[in-house]
């Protein structure tokens, strides 16, 4: 049992429709169904804010959504009000087969935003899937979801840095693309020695 499937924030508000549509969001759900039976461990991960996140726009006076700011980590971007705990927004996509092995639910701290399935962005808080990887021998990941430019190439990046061979699947990914950010991270992934399948 060396290789997962790690499904990045395939959630309703992240599909047409949704808070923080990507486009072709729902395109991702049946190659990813039909991927995971060729893995021995599938992990999806869940964005899920609490109401009024320091990530959102309007808990931000006088922001917009896509404006940046700069926090105690860094520099975020403010999005629209999108995955709160317990909403519909924050559900799984309908047809998203949910029968893996784990779930990572990520960005419940209200200060601190989290793109990556391994880090929030201060990129020191482990959300604990880099010891579940370990403890299971798991050594090559393969990443598809939502999206291509923030939270799949987040976690990727931090794969990457830990040691885990990483391949993404493009074709079972879509991307926000917001000024530039997808060439941006495709040539990030290029860089860190990612496989990028399309």
């Amino acid at each position: 049992m060396t290789q997962a499937l790690i499904v990045v924030d395939v959630q309703n508000d992240f599909c047409p429709g949704g808070a923080l549509a990507v486009p072709g969001g729902d395109e991702v759900v049946a190659p990813i169904n039909a991927m995971m039976d060729r893995f021995d461990a599938v992990i999806l991960t869940q964005d899920w804010h609490p109401a009024g996140h320091s990530s959102f726009a309007s808990a931000h006076p006088g922001k917009s959504p896509f404006e940046t700011v700069e926090m105690p980590y860094g520099t975020q971007v403010l999005w629209p009000d999108h995955c709160v705990q317990g909403t519909e927004g924050a559900a799984f996509h309908k047809d998203l087969r949910t029968d893996g092995d784990l779930i990572i639910r990520k960005g419940f701290r209200p200060a601190i935003d989290s793109y990556s399935g391994f880090y929030e962005n201060d990129k020191a808080t482990p959300t604990g899937l880099e010891g579940y990887l370990r403890s299971r021998g798991i050594t090559r990941l393969t990443l598809a979801g939502l999206a291509t430019d923030f939270c799949v190439a987040f976690t990727a990046l931090d794969a990457a840095r830990l040691g885990f061979e990483v391949t993404v699947d493009l074709a079972a990914c879509r991307a926000i693309d917001l000024d530039g950010s997808l060439q941006a991270a495709l040539d990030q992934m290029k860089e860190a020695g990612i496989a990028l399948q399309s």
